[in-house]
């Protein structure tokens, strides 16, 4: 395991831990990371100091990756349980589903779904009160 220190282009910085160097890059490559604080995809690594244990404490400990690891962190946790525990996932299908319910042509419910951008814009647009989630939604599935 290799901790890196990340930053995004909006310049907040937070850290990592990857299997690897290059499981770090294969992930980036991939466009598979994202900034914690603001969702941003242009991350990259920063520099940092590296980690040299005091003398005789050898013993290191990865943390535990899936407890938030700041307020921020835990913050966004429970923004997603909130989201996920009182809404409909819909899917794709977003746009579609919120347009019917701004039209009246469906009953009004709390949904949360993934849109193409111009659709989403086009929603905006559209004065339907949609907003951005500072995370993305985890996929159900059946």
């Amino acid at each position: 395991m290799i901790r890196y220190t990340l930053t995004c282009d909006q310049k907040h910085q937070f850290e990592s831990w990857f299997q690897s160097s290059s499981a770090f890059d294969t992930l980036a490559a991939a466009g598979h990371l994202s900034c914690a604080i603001c969702g941003s995809e242009k991350v990259e690594r920063a520099l940092m100091a590296p980690s040299v244990p005091a003398k005789g404490n050898t013993k290191t400990t990865a943390p535990d990756l899936s407890a938030p690891q700041s307020d921020v962190e835990t913050a966004m946790a429970k923004m997603r349980k909130d989201v996920e525990d009182n809404s409909d996932y819909v899917g794709m299908e977003f746009a579609k589903e919120a347009r019917k319910m701004h039209d009246g042509d469906a009953p009004e419910r709390a949904i949360y779904g993934e849109a193409k951008l111009d659709d989403a814009k086009k929603l905006i647009e559209d004065g339907v009160p949609v907003a951005p989630l500072p995370f993305l939604p985890k996929r159900k599935t059946n």
